[in-house]
């Protein structure tokens, strides 16, 4: 393996896909935020505020393009000070019944309340009947992914709940998911992320794991990202493909 600027090593490029197709993983890597969170409630928390619940989504899109763009000139900042930034630029022009600060804190206080998808708790089930192991790799915290599964009763499916913050490169920076590797001690060839954003499939494919699709919406895949192995509607999908 070589070495990536944060000193973790990187992962071999080597794509572990068979002539038959992606095999079953040793490791399952999830993506939290979305993937995992149902993240609709948030929307209703802007309303709260007195600005639209379609703003929800151009914030949640802005503050990902921040942390992706502080990532890619070597610097890290945690999730939370970067949402609740974004947050003031996005609802300063809004017409709030309340102060700035106290509308930022009723929007971030809906991340300790996120319910999971109707479909996770059966899917992670069967996917850890599978023998595979599970963890996560969240661009957020992993107290909150803690919480999440707390709230949803899957938290003794995962050995481990890993964050972009413990290594100082958010996804899709190879260097976080080469941390998630040396974390498991497992090899790229025998893991596989699981995430319904492209970006984060396309980020894993090009650090060598293989890499599953959670298409809940039935929506197009960018073709400028690398493909995903596996495609599913939903993870009790995901989980009868890799029996």
């Amino acid at each position: 393996m070589t070495e990536s600027r944060s000193g973790h090593p990187l992962p071999s490029t080597d794509h572990p896909v068979s002539p038959d197709g992606a095999r079953r993983p040793v490791l399952l890597v999830f993506d939290v935020n979305e993937t995992l969170s149902d993240m609709s409630a948030i929307g209703r928390r802007f309303e709260d505020v007195g600005a639209p619940a379609n703003l929800a989504k151009t914030w949640f899109a802005g503050l990902l393009r921040d942390g992706f763009a502080l990532t890619a000139v070597d610097a890290c900042e945690p999730f939370a000070r970067i949402a609740a930034e974004t947050l003031r630029v996005a609802l300063h022009d809004q017409p709030l019944d309340r102060g700035i600060d106290d509308a930022i804190q009723h929007v971030m206080q809906g991340f300790s309340s996120l319910p999971v998808h109707p479909d996770v708790p059966n899917g992670i089930r069967v996917l850890s009947s599978l023998g595979i192991r599970l963890v996560t790799l969240s661009n957020g915290s992993a107290s909150v992914a803690e919480a999440l599964f707390e709230r949803a009763g899957i938290g003794a499916h995962f050995d481990a709940l890993l964050s972009v913050e413990d290594v100082g490169a958010w996804k899709p920076a190879a260097a976080a998911y080469a941390y998630a590797l040396e974390r498991t001690q497992v090899d790229p060839m025998d893991a596989m992320l699981v995430a319904v954003h492209p970006w984060d499939i396309d980020g894993a494919a090009r650090a060598g794991l293989a890499t599953a699709w959670i298409n809940r919406s039935g929506g197009p895949y960018p073709a400028y990202f690398r493909a995903p192995d596996l495609a599913a509607r939903s993870l009790t999908e995901l989980g009868d493909q890799l029996r």
